[in-house]
């Protein structure tokens, strides 16, 4: 039988197997031993073909223990370094988008037999039923995963970074109030539990995790150094984990609106006739938004809670409308009344102008003034408050 070249393998036949046998030398352990991986078959056409495929496997450089590794194998790899330390609600997000878009539909697929044509074939599919971001962030998953496979040398090339993310399904697009449906909302809420949120969400356009997460040391209700500073709120704390706001300029002191200092100072009178109902069932959290125990709210609390406010309100279908999109009217409000694109990125905690544009384009107008100042001007001397509190109030807790 005539030699094979070097480096090409060997191809010979087992009298003690009774099969043909193929062997390439794929590498050396940290001792410097050959380190050689077999393969067999009945016949020698077959033995050929698993030998170019051996050899494929070593000019690739893919490990022996990764030859047979899937896109789940992958993925689930990436997980595990990635998602500890990470928020609850983090985890479960993609953990849901890899159980529900991924492993379901490309989970089987062997890693290093995949293809920049699957992955346009499925993140085509998955557009006709998720949005534009979905589509990105399910990218970025299935690209990091197979980075960090390629780094192990579990697969010799990456065809997820080849590939582009389609556009989605269109999603609802966000509105915005009015400067006199947002007034309609402000009376017509006067005596509900959540008013206070919504008056500061919409007056501030503090996001729902930072106004969850505000705690009254940090909520300034009379002028300071001589009438110098005025009313204003810390937004330096959100629900996220470790408590941090979502940026650094997330981090922001906000002048208060008369009507935002009036529904605050309404809103410790309640906490206090809370505190006294509840007796030895509080719990003392420091927050200026909580349950009827003191306990802070969750996203399904105020989503609840937002709606069932809402049905008080004439003309506004609370249906139609999501608690983020209070943070949506602040901005339309202030841009219809002049403000600079500059000065409402500031307001509202974007590291810069194009954050603004690209999630609140529709709702901007270019003009010129600022926040607390111009809110005053819209609303002062327009008195929503409710001439009672507490028992008086209705009763919206979810």
């Amino acid at each position: 039988m005539d030699r094979r070249p070097r480096g090409d393998g060997s191809l010979y036949w087992s009298e003690a197997r009774q099969r043909w046998v193929a062997s390439v030398t794929v590498g050396f352990d940290g001792r410097g031993k050959r380190v050689v991986k077999f393969v067999s078959a009945r016949t020698k056409s077959d033995a050929s073909a698993r030998l170019r495929r051996l050899l494929r496997d070593a000019h690739d450089q893919v490990l022996l223990k990764g030859r047979d590794g899937t896109v789940a194998d992958a993925v689930e790899d990436w997980l595990r370094f990635w998602l500890p330390g990470r928020s609850p609600s983090t985890i479960g997000k993609y953990r849901g988008l890899v159980d529900t878009h991924i492993v379901p539909l490309l989970g089987r697929r062997r890693l290093r037999d995949l293809s920049a044509r699957e992955v346009d074939e499925w993140l085509r599919a998955r557009s006709e039923v998720v949005g534009t971001d979905v589509l990105r962030r399910l990218h970025a998953i299935l690209n990091r995963s197979v980075r960090r496979a390629m780094a192990r040398e579990v697969v010799q090339r990456n065809v997820i970074e080849l590939v582009s993310v389609p556009v989605g399904r269109s999603g609802r697009r966000s509105k915005s109030l009015t400067a006199d449906q947002v007034d309609r909302v402000i009376t017509g809420t006067a005596s509900n539990r959540l008013h206070a949120y919504l008056v500061v969400s919409l007056l501030t356009g503090g996001r729902t995790e930072e106004l969850r997460a505000l705690r009254w040391e940090h909520v300034h209700l009379e002028p300071a150094a001589g009438g110098s500073i005025p009313p204003h709120l810390e937004v330096w704390r959100s629900m996220r984990m470790g408590g941090d706001t979502k940026t650094r300029k997330s981090r922001r002191t906000l002048a208060l609106p008369e009507l935002c200092v009036e529904a605050l100072r309404l809103r410790m009178v309640e906490q206090e006739q809370d505190r006294a109902a509840a007796g030895d069932s509080w719990v003392e959290t420091g927050l200026v938004f909580t349950t009827r125990v003191g306990t802070g709210l969750d996203a399904a609390n105020v989503r609840r809670q937002f709606r069932a406010a809402l049905r008080g309100v004439e003309g506004i279908e609370p249906e139609d409308w999501t608690p983020r999109e209070l943070r949506h009217s602040f901005v339309s409000v202030l841009s219809d009344a002049g403000v600079p694109l500059e000065e409402i990125s500031r307001l509202v905690g974007h590291s810069g102008t194009a954050v603004t544009e690209l999630v609140y384009r529709h709702q901007l107008r270019p003009v010129i003034l600022s926040g607390a100042t111009v809110m005053d001007a819209l609303f002062q001397g327009r008195s929503h408050t409710a001439s009672h509190t507490g028992d008086a109030r209705a009763d919206q807790d979810a």
